[in-house]
């Protein structure tokens, strides 16, 4: 199975305006990334669920240079690394001004026809 056909669940969720992660059903670790195996314990039952979808700011970085025509709107955007409360890491656009361990939560925006992840802070800060 290839990359892009193991991570469709992940893309077609966002499509549907979800975020969604892989958790073993042997161990119950949730994966960072899709995956043919748990990295925890090796178990191949991974089964894909819905994210509530707030986190904690792992790491950002600004781009200041547009990675296509259709990205060019949006110069400069900061990207965001979260460590989601369910356990994943996911990466993501991010309002301005969002610090590292800022709580935020995960929506989805459509650019050129993609659904891709935008965090914002989170309305009860803490939680």
């Amino acid at each position: 199975m290839s990359q892009s056909a193991l991570s469709t669940p992940f893309t077609d969720g966002l499509a549907q305006g979800r975020v969604r992660c892989q958790r073993c059903a042997h161990c119950g670790a949730v994966q960072r990334l899709a995956r043919h195996a748990c990295t925890a314990c090796g178990a191949t039952a991974l089964e894909w669920f819905d994210a509530q979808a707030g986190g904690r700011v792992f790491a950002l970085t600004e781009i200041r240079r547009a990675p296509t025509d259709a990205f060019k709107a949006l110069v400069p955007y900061t990207l965001a690394l979260v460590d989601l409360d369910e356990g994943a890491r996911v990466m993501g656009h991010a309002e301005a001004g969002l610090a590292i361990g800022d709580r935020v939560q995960a929506g989805v925006f459509v650019l050129d026809g993609q659904p891709l992840i935008r965090f914002t802070r989170s309305a009860t800060p803490g939680a």
